[in-house]
């Protein structure tokens, strides 16, 4: 099949299979960061060091043919860093002369790593670039590139030196995904790659090609948008998350912009499939990782190491299912 004859979620499923060559398991991480990309919502990822967040960004960037940016986030990390800054390019008769020189957020994919390293105020500087797909700087208005998709990436074991991100910022992302070991086999697959002689700061070198384009992506978020949501599953969408604002376990429920990603996560994860509506089972699929980092739960509940999956698990199985 030529590029002319193949649909918008081949392309997307070229993708997935070219992560794959250098990328082990993981394949739910994966999907969900596609998903979150074919509806421009943002993802949260949360794993030990080396399981693989920063090479499945790398390689899902290569293989959408997209730019690709990695900025660690330190405690001395500044908002200009990010953003840009004013430098002096040249003086000239009437004074000085300014020129605004872009920061790493000007791309397609930024990797935003260990971002709760970073003090509040420039984790805020990303507030509104991943809100607006813009930044204001100077009293001026500059546009991002398209596709833009936030990776932030953060280490659940070490607290120390660290800033636990507001709750205005874990709202932007559309997912919280969190990254697990790989099983026994997977792992034995990753030691053979890499004995063959795999390099996995080499992308391209281990094979990874551009198989999807920005026109691709258009493509398919085109066809998302026509997906269709039966009355009865908008309404089982919106008693789900109603019914995390009246838990007695959360002391803060799903914002209304939480219900409304979840319906946008849910046309995605139905196109992924194949179908041209929603069920259920695409509402359940995705109200997880939509989900757990929207609630907040009672400090005596988390001290008894209960965990918002928990809580949410106990919403999906008392809110009625429709049929």
């Amino acid at each position: 099949m030529n590029d002319q004859q193949r649909s918008p979620l081949d392309a997307v499923l070229a993708v997935r299979n070219e992560v794959s060559k250098v990328v082990v398991g993981q394949e739910g991480t994966l999907t969900g960061v596609i998903a979150a990309l074919l509806v421009n919502g943002h993802v949260l990822l949360e794993g030990v060091p080396g399981v693989a967040k920063t090479l499945l960004a790398k390689s899902l960037a290569a293989a959408f043919d997209m730019q690709f940016t990695r900025l660690q986030f330190t405690p001395d990390l500044m908002p200009s860093d990010v953003i840009g800054q004013q430098l002096v390019t040249q003086s000239s008769g009437s004074g000085l002369v300014f020129e605004f020189r872009e920061g790493p957020v000007f791309t397609n994919l930024l990797l935003a790593d260990e971002i709760n390293r970073t003090p509040p105020k420039t984790q805020a500087a990303l507030l509104e670039a991943m809100e607006e797909r813009q930044v204001t700087f100077d009293g001026r208005t500059l546009a991002l590139p398209d596709p833009f998709l936030v990776i932030a990436t953060q280490n659940p074991i070490e607290y120390e030196g660290t800033y636990p991100l507001p709750e205005a910022q874990l709202d932007r992302f559309l997912f919280k995904l969190l990254v697990r070991y790989p099983s026994e086999a997977e792992e034995l697959v990753m030691v053979g790659r890499h004995d063959a002689g795999m390099n996995p700061h080499d992308i391209r070198g281990a094979g990874v090609r551009a198989v999807a384009s920005a026109a691709d992506l258009a493509a398919g978020r085109a066809e998302i948008q026509r997906i269709r949501v039966e009355p009865a599953v908008q309404q089982y969408i919106v008693s789900l998350c109603r019914a995390t604002r009246e838990s007695p376990s959360l002391q803060l429920g799903v914002s209304p912009r939480g219900t409304t990603w979840l319906l946008h996560a849910a046309k995605a994860w139905a196109w992924l499939s194949g179908r041209d509506f929603v069920t259920p089972d695409e509402v359940k699929a995705v109200a997880k990782p939509c989900l757990r980092h929207r609630v907040i739960l009672r400090s005596e509940l988390e001290l008894d190491g209960t965990t918002a999956d928990v809580v949410l698990d106990g919403i999906l199985a008392t809110v009625p299912t429709p049929r």
